[in-house]
């Protein structure tokens, strides 16, 4: 069954608030700690499930090519190569035979590896070492145990009811064989795996892709004896044992792959989580993603004011983030908070400001004064930040109302010169050469230590010709 994130709808969910019946993703869930399966609801506090891959997982008949590669990775490749060829060079005495069984013993080993390493989410083959190394080669006994049960099973049946039951029994016996496999793989146990009820709940609970796996099955089986067949005929025994050895762990290895690979993808239906395990690590969790998705969370629930309470807890800092001071901007336009717009505008200023977003600085100067028309900054230092982007975006009559009466207000400012200049350049993009000629002078005669001082001369001459104030043109010669 998919699972979607409440609140990125088109997201595969991770985690499931059982008290809230909320789903929510990764995005949503940035401190909650996927390995060990362990995360808080960020609305009741309450434990969340978690949901594991199962909800995003590729269907297995879509990997297929990926399955048959499967194999031809180096570990698995020395594996097979290791249990295939090793025993060919052995001599036909006691000690060989050993040595041979427990390759066997080994190979076995790893194919269940396989099915267990795949469950857990991982998509590459587990080590060499696996198959030769620590423990686990008791699943090998085990399963024949399976074996011998299932054809007591089979004989039987045959005792009691003939023919035609011994028959019914034998089919019932290959079709559960996988199922069989995957339950031992994962219970560790023969009860579980001969278990009629435990068989048949599983495959109903995969539903048909199990029998589309049963098919993959009967297809492999049959490419495995054509291939085995076709050794025999054509090559020496000491060349086709080995071919022959080596194509059926292949086929085994990818039957086993694709076996884990469906309980992977079913996880939900069989009552456990896992997650994909060989992708890139997730970012370290830090502060600031959770707010992240906090603040998104309660603007998608219509949750304004708490919206607005953790943004105006989060622009306090010193320096405040640009991405929250962004935040603050677009929800309280977008709120048409005027109260919040006046108490916050020095900062939002100055963001946009950094920003040349000239428009929206006019904008928002038109909010301030619609709520105070007696509105107007005491900051010549923003006064002219905001003028310069104001400038940029072409908002020239909104320079010249900001810049009015700059040099009285604030008489002892470093910042005239600047201001002036730009207001100059706004009176020139309006055609009037006169007036921007007048702040240009005046420039000239008030601020004689700045350093803009010895450029007004040229700028003065761009006014007199009615070109675009841009100053001196930039020079590379190289004094001598």
């Amino acid at each position: 069954m998919k699972h979607y994130c409440h609140y990125h709808p088109n997201t595969a969910a991770k985690w499931l608030c059982t008290h809230c019946q909320t789903e929510y993703c990764v995005a949503c869930m940035p401190d909650a700690d996927t390995h060990r399966r362990h995360g808080h609801c960020p609305h009741c506090g309450q434990t969340l499930r978690y949901l594991g891959a199962g909800t995003e997982v590729e269907p297995f008949w879509n990997r297929i090519p990926q399955f048959f590669r499967y194999p031809f990775h180096s570990d698995p490749l020395l594996v097979i190569g290791i249990c295939t060829f090793v025993p060919l060079m052995l001599q036909a005495n006691l000690i060989g035979l050993i040595v041979s069984l427990v390759l066997l013993l080994a190979l076995f080993k790893y194919t269940y590896a396989v099915i267990n390493h795949t469950t857990e989410g991982h998509m590459t083959p587990p080590p060499l070492a696996t198959a030769f190394t620590g423990s686990g080669f008791g699943i090998v006994i085990l399963q024949w145990l399976v074996f011998i049960l299932m054809g007591g099973l089979v004989y039987s049946a045959g005792m009691v009811g003939g023919p035609i039951l011994a028959l019914a029994a034998m089919a019932f016996v290959v079709l559960v064989l996988p199922a069989s496999v995957m339950i031992l793989a994962m219970e560790r146990e023969v009860g579980p795996a001969v278990n009629p009820i435990n068989l048949v709940s599983l495959i109903s609970r995969i539903g048909w892709p199990y029998f589309v796996l049963y098919l993959h099955l009967i297809l492999m089986m049959l490419a495995s004896s054509a291939v085995q067949e076709f050794a025999f005929s054509n090559f020496a025994p000491m060349l086709a044992q080995p071919l022959s050895g080596f194509i059926s762990s292949t086929f085994m290895l990818i039957f086993f792959h694709m076996m884990g690979y469906l309980l992977f993808q079913y996880q939900e239906e069989l009552g456990f989580a896992s997650d994909f395990q060989d992708e890139t690590p997730a970012p370290a969790q830090d502060r600031s993603r959770r707010l992240e998705a906090d603040i998104d969370m309660h603007v998608k629930d219509g949750q304004y004011d708490r919206a607005l309470a953790v943004l105006k807890s989060a622009v306090k800092s010193n320096p405040p983030h640009p991405q929250r001071v962004e935040q603050l901007y677009r929800l309280l336009t977008a709120t048409n908070n005027a109260e919040e717009l006046m108490r916050h505008h020095r900062i939002l200023l100055l963001w946009l400001g950094d920003r040349h977003e000239g428009t929206a600085i006019a904008g928002l100067l038109k909010t301030l004064t619609g709520r105070d028309p007696a509105f107007r900054l005491d900051d010549p230092e923003l006064i002219v930040h905001c003028a310069r982007a104001l400038h940029s975006q072409g908002e020239n009559r909104e320079v010249l109302k900001l810049m009015q009466d700059f040099h009285k207000r604030f008489p002892d400012s470093e910042h005239i010169a600047t201001g002036y200049l730009t207001v100059a350049q706004s009176l020139a993009q309006l055609g009037l050469w006169e007036k921007a000629t007048a702040f240009l002078n005046f420039i000239k005669q008030r601020c004689a230590q700045h350093p803009l001082h010895g450029k007004i001369d040229a700028y003065l001459e761009q006014a007199r010709n009615q070109q675009p104030l841009r100053g001196p043109a930039a020079s590379f010669d190289v004094g001598e």
